[in-house]
This record gives structure tokens, sequence and C-alpha cells, in this order.
């Protein structure tokens, strides 16, 4: 049976497979692809780490929401599990400026002011619902996402990346020292600085920042806040406690020169070589 190709809501053919080993990944052509992204997510977010399904989530066993429809989502595919849906180990969503305009807002709207980055001049980009499978939670699916958004960054031009990236649980006493360590050492400069909306801001200045050891921070903050930091990204004024999903959100922000330098001779020898096909 071949699988019905999902809607054409500004995407492009974009940048194709990147490899690592028997691990691959794309962006979402298929219905079936998206629907196995959603039901990854569902399996991370909830049954592992304790999301509290709302009726339709726990009815179909899958993580959705409206601006699934408009964004492109990376995944990360085991080859060795077959080239299909059932393959989908990993994804990431990525919803461009175009995309959200579709539906009137980006997704972190509903957590943050973030009216200085719908001003920004330059092509911007928001990232959110990453999750790998617990089996693959070791380096080479992580790069392997890092590359593809890379990619796409290249491919699509952007300045500017953003989103909500989460610490697990909502005791934010109980993550004063990682809180308080991003606020003091990673504050985003005024002009792209996102602040938690006011019904929803908690301080994260919550000790003394010279108490702090910021190596034992750095190793216990997850993985994804640890790779925005190392591509020189920012964190937003405020930090969200999110009871559905049982995290702690903090905004974060990138100016994508970072992400991409590493990447850009690559890309663009491959653009290159496209363009002389």
């Amino acid at each position: 049976m071949i699988e019905p190709p999902l809607p054409d809501l500004n995407r492009e053919e974009g940048i194709g497979e990147l490899r690592a080993g028997n691990l691959g990944l794309r962006i979402a052509r298929t219905a079936g692809e998206l629907d196995a992204a959603q039901a990854l997510r569902y399996r991370v977010f909830y049954d592992e780490l304790g999301a509290h399904p709302d009726e339709t989530a726990a009815r179909t066993g899958r993580d959705s929401d409206r601006y699934d429809a408009v964004a492109d989502h990376l995944l990360v595919v085991d080859h060795d599990l077959g080239d299909g849906p059932d393959a989908v180990v990993g994804t990431y969503r990525l919803i461009r400026r175009e995309a959200a305009e579709t539906i009137g807002r980006f997704y972190s709207s509903d957590e943050y002011d973030i009216s200085l980055i719908e001003r920004f001049p330059g092509r911007v980009l928001e990232l959110g619902r990453s999750c790998v499978d617990a089996t693959y939670r070791g380096r080479a699916a992580m790069q392997l996402l890092w590359r593809g958004i890379a990619a796409y960054v290249f491919t699509h031009n952007i300045d500017l990346m953003f989103g909500c990236a989460s610490l697990p649980g909502n005791d934010v006493d109980a993550l004063a020292a990682e809180l308080t360590y991003l606020h003091a050492n990673h504050l985003a400069p005024p002009d792209i600085r996102m602040k938690a909306l006011p019904e929803r801001y908690v301080d994260m200045q919550r000790m003394d920042p010279a108490a702090i050891d910021g190596r034992q921070v750095l190793v216990s903050l997850p993985p994804l806040i640890k790779g925005y930091l190392r591509l020189g990204g920012f964190v937003g004024d405020g930090a969200v406690v999110d009871p559905q999903f049982n995290t702690t959100d903090v905004a974060v922000v990138v100016q994508t020169d970072l992400v991409t330098g590493k990447y850009y001779r690559h890309f663009e020898r491959e653009r290159e070589q496209k363009d002389r096909r």
C-alpha cells in the first residue's frame, strides 16, 4: 500500500536524507510517518516521562496538536528496522514563520511573550516536540538530529531559531541551581529576550549564583539544553511550569550563524552539485 503524502503546506524538497551508519534522518513525507512521530512522542512524553494526556491523546495514543499539520517533522529512522513508519526512533518539530502564520501564532506564545522574535527582520524557525526512543539516546541519534537542524537552517536560510526546552518536573525549588545558572550565565540580549507571560512567570533567580557549582549543573542539564548552549544559545527571562507535561520550561533562542558554520562547506558543496545537474 502506498502511503498518501502530507498536504503541501509551504514545504520544499529540503534536505534529502542524512546517514550515520544504520540511522538516517529525513523530513516526514507521508501521513504514516507523521503518525509514527506522534506515537513516539506519546510513548516518551506520556508513558515514560509522566505527562497527563487529555481525552483525545489517551484514546489515540498520539501526542498531536494543530501545529503538526503545518510543521516539518525531522525523523530519525533505524534502517535495520526497515524504511517505513515502524522504523522511526526520533523526531523534532520545525515550524517556519510562514507556516505559523497559517495558524496565526507560534506554539511558544502560549507560554512566552515572543513579540521581539515576531518582529525580528530575518527568517525565523521555531523548534519543539523533540524526543528520541530510550534505546537510541546515545550520541549518534542526537548528533544526527543536530545535523538535520543545521541542514534545514542552511537550506531555508534561517537567521534565528527559538523554542521551549524542558527541565523534568514541576518543583522549581528542586531545579533552583539549574534555573539560576541559566539566568546568570546565558540570559539572552534584550533585543531577542523572550519573557514568560505574567500569569505564568516563574523567577529563575532562585539562589546565589556564587554558590553554584557550574560544572555539576552542566552535567545535570538535559542534553537538549546543553546542545543549545554549545551552539551559543541563550535563555529567556522567566521559567514556566507545565503541569500537563510534568516539566519546567525555559525559552531558548539561537542565532544560526553558529549552527551552520560547522557544516557550511559541506552543504554549500552539495548545493553546487545540485545546481550543476
